[in-house]
């Protein structure tokens, strides 16, 4: 298998990030998963509001999803209290990387702890250890705040910005500069997969990468104003608000989408099970053709 010789980034958030970085686990070092940190929603956003943090959420997702379900801890970082007191809706695996950002001097040292309790051997990254939000600019100078408020826009926004302005870690840009396959997404294009590419150093150092970087579409349509746009207008529209293409290529499944500014490779990538995921062979697979494709020029 191709992969296995390669040195892997994956970046995004939400469960999109945490599905290629499971399909990719035997990798091992070789791959690190960069998470988006602007979730300010459900039991992540209660604890965000409680005290100044980033958003643990996606990284604890993802963290689980490299282990086996059935292991203890994956069932303690997934239990999720119910009723309707304090505890009510809150993830026991955000709780606890919410306790340990209290103790640790910073994000990451919280991260590699649970990291070790786990045995997870992929570098799971924060996009930044510094708290920040999402911000939208829409049409008459409007703007909205949040990411829970930029998934419920009806139309898309001119331009995200984050708030305050972040940098990303070492690790992270160290990551991007040795990989020779970047991937990014699948997941909500506004919310997953465009707020680490609003962090300066990591939009710096993929304008700089050696590798390959591919846009891994979405198997069914995201509940946002981004469903509606074509390939091409996803990228004029990153290369407006981030100024510059950071891609290489994309991988989709949907027949009808073509680009005039990059390959576009056709595979089918959904669950038989479960149509909104990833097929892991699939995907797989059409990971191991992009490299095909361009294993002569970039990989």
């Amino acid at each position: 298998m191709k992969l296995k010789k390669l040195n892997v980034v994956a970046i995004g958030g939400g469960h999109g990030l945490g599905r290629v970085l499971s399909t990719l686990s035997f990798l091992g070092p070789q791959l690190t998963g960069i998470v988006s940190t602007t979730d300010n929603g459900g039991s992540t956003g209660r604890l965000r509001k409680r005290s100044s943090s980033i958003a643990w959420g996606d990284l604890r997702n993802c963290l689980t999803q490299l282990v086996d379900n059935d292991s203890i801890g994956s069932q303690l970082f997934n239990f999720r209290f119910d009723g309707q007191d304090e505890l009510g809706g809150h993830n026991l695996g955000n709780l606890i990387l919410y306790g340990l950002g209290q103790i640790q001097s910073r994000p990451l040292d919280s991260i590699k702890l649970i990291s070790r309790l786990l045995k997870v051997k992929t570098s799971v990254l924060p996009m930044s250890e510094t708290p920040t939000d999402l911000m939208a600019f829409y049409a008459q100078g409007r703007c909205r705040i949040g990411e829970l408020s930029v998934d419920d826009m009806p139309v898309m926004p001119e331009k995200l910005m984050l708030a305050p302005l972040v940098k990303s870690l070492p690790h992270c840009i160290n990551a991007i500069t040795k990989a020779d396959l970047i991937i990014l997404g699948p997941g909500s294009f506004l919310t997953s997969i465009i707020p680490p590419l609003l962090v300066r150093d990591i939009s710096n150092a993929l304008n700089q990468r050696k590798g390959h970087c591919v846009f891994l579409d979405n198997v069914v349509a995201e509940q946002s104003p981004a469903a509606d746009l074509t390939i091409d207008e996803k990228l004029a529209w990153i290369e407006t608000n981030i100024g510059s293409l950071p891609i290489d290529s994309v991988i989709t499944q949907n027949q009808q989408l073509c680009s005039d500014k990059i390959k576009v490779i056709y595979q089918e990538l959904s669950n038989d099970k479960i149509e909104h995921y990833h097929d892991r062979e699939k995907l797989i697979k059409a990971l191991e053709i992009c490299i095909d494709e361009f294993s002569t020029s970039d990989i």
